[in-house]
Parts: C-alpha cells; structure tokens; sequence
C-alpha cells in the first residue's frame, strides 16, 4: 500500500503563486510514477502533469505547460506542484496519485483546495 498526503492549497488572488506538495508513505519503493490531478465543480478529473520517480521525466498537459512545474525529491518520497500565473479557472481541488510498478494509477490521495479569486 501506498498512502498520499497533499498539502499547500489555499486562496491566492489571480497572477499568485502556490506550490503543492504530496507525500507519499508506505510501499514507496513499489511507485514508477507520481501524477497532479485536478477536479472542479461540476467538470471531471482533469490531468495536469507528472513525474518519472527514477529520473524524473515530467509529462505535462497542454494547459499546464508554461505555468506549473512538477519536479520529486526522491529521497523525502515527495513530489511537487509549482504553480505560478494563477487563474480563477484553475480553482479545483488537486489531487496526486501514484502509478505503481509500471501500471497506471493505483493510489490517490485526498486532495487539496486551491481557490484562485478574481
């Protein structure tokens, strides 16, 4: 098992900057990939971007190239969200997820909010 724990979300004012953190725990050893989700009210879950664990290769969606980075610290079992030039658009709750041995996401975490107010 895999646990994961988002922190850093918060109100920012447009043009802000927050970054995210996830913690992973447990079977970590197990993770080949870390990913950002994202869910706004009424839309579905939106993918955002991610990170290799060996070697950190990121993978970012079109609407996230530009203004968020995701990178790992490996040895904290830690993966980040750097957000800059915020949108109210980008107001969701940001979830990350962990891919397990080559497979597709096995484990999420809770979520954290980011308002992003006009």
């Amino acid at each position: 098992q895999v646990q994961l724990v988002e922190s850093g979300g918060g109100l920012v004012q447009a043009g802000g900057s927050l970054r995210l953190t996830c913690a992973a725990s447990g079977r970590t050893s197990s993770i080949s990939v870390m990913g950002w989700f994202r869910q706004a009210p009424g839309k579905e879950r939106e993918y955002i971007a991610a990170c290799r664990w060996s070697g950190g290769t990121t993978i970012y969606a079109d609407s996230a190239k530009g203004r968020f980075t995701v990178s790992r610290d490996n040895d904290k079992k830690t993966v980040y969200l750097q957000m800059n030039s915020l949108k109210p658009g980008d107001t969701a709750v940001y979830v990350c997820a962990a891919g397990v041995n080559g497979q597709g996401y096995s484990y999420w975490g809770q979520g954290t909010q980011v308002t992003v107010s006009s």
